[in-house]
């Protein structure tokens, strides 16, 4: 395989703390979901930001491959769970919607979006999912 790009983040604290780049051209707070702290974000809210992104590049790549043109939208709802008070896992639901198409256009083109998203082979058959055409 060629690596077409490669980054990396720093953590200190755990949900407790903070995270950079090397550069710090990008610098987070961290907090535990739930909590409010401001100006923070979380693990969570991070993943959903890379996948619905991802998911939506994907699905741009098979709309041009089909001639469709339309614009897309792309939400990733990434939940927490717990499995017992020292297990959890994620799940995650990603809807999305086509300006132009019907809710089953929409969705036969997610499905294949979700055949090429390197989020979506990251994560198959490791967590629950969801992949469902919504209308604006």
């Amino acid at each position: 395989m060629k690596k077409m790009y490669s980054t990396k983040m720093i953590n200190t604290g755990g949900r407790s703390g903070e995270v950079h780049s090397p550069d710090h051209s990008l610098e987070l707070t961290i907090a535990a979901p739930g909590k409010r702290v401001e100006n923070a974000t979380n693990p969570e809210q991070l993943f959903a930001a890379g996948f619905s992104s991802c998911f939506n590049s994907a699905l741009d790549m098979v709309k041009q491959s089909k001639g469709i043109q339309g614009a897309s939208t792309v939400s990733a709802q990434v939940s927490l769970y717990a499995e017992s008070e020292s297990s959890f896992v994620l799940g995650v639901e990603i809807e999305g919607y086509i300006e132009g198409l019907s809710l089953d256009e929409t969705q036969e083109l997610l499905e294949i979006a979700h055949t090429v998203c390197p989020y979506s082979k990251a994560t198959a058959g490791n967590i629950e999912m969801t992949v469902k055409a919504v209308s604006e």
